[in-house]
């Protein structure tokens, strides 16, 4: 069905162009649409028009016009005017507006498809036969980035993000709950991962100016076959909820840079437990007083050089050195060590995954 704004639009647009008013309505004469000054009541003409077998009349000076969706009639329209034209004009219109309906219908259904792919709703024969009726190619390279926004989307929103893509037709933009915006794009043949990124950074920037809202968006990785559009969909569904563990402040997520983050996310949370238990002995590294965790992370940040982390932190080498062996003589690790150092860094993103997956609890 064609919202009301588009039929608004449309015979403004036609009234603009021919001086003659226009009126849809339903099959009961409610007006859907109209350009007449004043509000004309049509009703039990609407009806008789209806209930007989023309598909064009005139009732009281007006052209009366029958709009059918696959042999179903969907709308009257009505054209008024002095010119001698209202008849033909009434006919174009009423064909613009067939036209109208077969559009939407078809991005109606391609839409549906396109979110039963994402979601694994369909058989393998299907994906294919369904692909072809709706002409969409099954053998193009295909990437899926996810838009989350902070409150509910609305059609507005995901007009938006249409319209940054330039409307391309071989790209869709879809939703399959209340914050999620969903981009389905078909890549040229020399696009690889830095112009996936480069698309991703522009789509926050146009969002973040445009709609005055902040966005997090994550990308899943290139896939060839329309039946691996899920799986790319799924990889940036991991993203997005790995990104909030353990990319801190970045907008921008992908999961080919998720590193070991990726690892951590799929752990039961009682196996982390007896990780930390085991590493730190009953503690966690929240006990660290904030001193103890900015030295570890600045030494982290600054891959274990004293030197550069000391500089940075404006403190001397050897108060460094002495937080340092402060850290091993209670935990068992020192961090100038490459081994306990990575130990430290697993233990330390396993704490903040635990923290997360608490949160979501309450």
């Amino acid at each position: 069905m064609i919202s009301n704004q588009i039929l608004q639009n449309t015979i403004e647009g036609l009234k603009g162009i021919t001086r003659i008013d226009f009126c849809v309505m339903d099959t009961d004469g409610k007006a859907l649409a109209s350009t007449l000054s004043e509000q004309a009541n049509y009703e039990e003409e609407v009806v008789s028009f209806v209930e007989s077998p023309a598909d064009s009349q005139v009732v009281q000076g007006c052209q009366f016009f029958k709009i059918f969706d696959e042999h179903q009639l969907e709308y009257i329209l009505m054209a008024g005017g002095e010119s001698d034209d209202v008849y033909m004009v009434g006919k174009i219109a009423a064909f613009q507006i067939q036209n109208l309906l077969v559009a939407y219908k078809e991005r109606f259904d391609k839409d549906n498809f396109i979110k039963n792919l994402l979601l694994d709703n369909l058989l393998l024969l299907d994906i294919y036969n369904r692909a072809k009726k709706l002409h969409i190619d099954t053998e193009v390279r295909r990437v899926i980035f996810i838009i989350e926004t902070k409150h509910e989307k609305d059609s507005n929103t995901l007009d938006s993000v249409r319209g940054m893509l330039g409307n391309r037709t071989r790209d869709f933009v879809t939703a399959v709950d209340e914050k999620n915006i969903i981009v389905v794009k078909e890549l040229e043949d020399g696009d690889g991962y830095p112009e996936l990124e480069k698309t991703a950074q522009n789509l926050y920037s146009m969002l973040k100016e445009e709609e005055g809202e902040d966005v997090l968006i994550a990308y899943g990785t290139i896939v060839g076959d329309i039946k691996e559009v899920s799986k790319s969909y799924k990889e940036a569904k991991l993203a997005l909820d790995v990104g909030k563990i353990f990319c801190g402040e970045k907008k921008v997520i992908a999961f080919s840079a998720l590193g070991i983050g990726r690892l951590i996310y799929q752990l039961p949370i009682p196996l982390c437990k007896m990780f930390i238990r085991e590493i730190f002995e009953g503690k966690s590294p929240d006990d660290f007083d904030e001193e103890t965790l900015t030295t570890i992370n600045k030494f982290f940040e600054n891959n274990l050089n004293v030197s550069e982390t000391s500089r940075q932190l404006y403190i001397h080498r050897n108060t460094l050195v002495y937080r340092l062996d402060k850290l091993q003589k209670s935990t068992g690790l020192d961090l100038r060590v490459f081994e306990d150092a990575i130990t430290f860094k697993i233990a330390l993103m396993v704490v903040k995954y635990m923290k997360y997956m608490e949160s979501l609890e309450y």
